[in-house]
């Protein structure tokens, strides 16, 4: 009788599953249960990260697309508008900035232009399309605002 209760006994051990069953789910599927929630979390947080990064990258090309098309915008009014009445260049650009203002306080739409091949930054007070136009402005602007402007053609 003994040994038919140990034969039992070591019957049953080696028909139950392995302690590596029991370490992966608990006695009574406690640790599945919080495997399942760990994963549904990693899950979430995973599908966050896309989403944000999906934002992130939407706001950086729609950044591009502003300053591309902005530039795309000034190289059109640079070339249409090439002649420029120039009331100051200077190779400091503190002194071009001053020299912005006090335009812009007489009401003038001035404008930093860099001098191409040059150190000199140019204050612009008009630009026009046409340089018999801005030849006509440029008299006015000798006459009563600053006797040494001149016109400048950028290319």
């Amino acid at each position: 009788m003994k040994y038919l209760f140990f034969v039992v006994v070591i019957g049953l051990m080696t028909m139950t599953t392995s302690c590596k069953y029991f370490n992966s789910t608990g006695i009574f599927g406690k640790k599945s249960a919080k495997l399942a929630a760990l994963k549904a979390k990693q899950d979430s947080t995973r599908v966050a990260d896309s989403i944000i990064k999906i934002n992130i990258q939407a706001a950086e090309k729609a950044r591009i697309d502003s300053t591309r098309k902005s530039e795309e915008e000034r190289l059109a009014f640079e070339n249409k508008f090439r002649y420029n009445i120039i009331v100051g260049s200077f190779i400091t650009p503190e002194y071009a900035n001053d020299f912005l203002e006090v335009c812009r306080q007489k009401g003038f739409e001035s404008k930093i232009i860099k001098m191409e091949g040059s150190r000199f930054e140019l204050v612009s007070v008009e630009a026009h399309e046409s340089l018999r136009n801005a030849y006509n402005r440029l008299k006015e602007f000798q006459d009563t605002f600053v006797t040494d402007a001149w016109v400048y053609v950028k290319r």
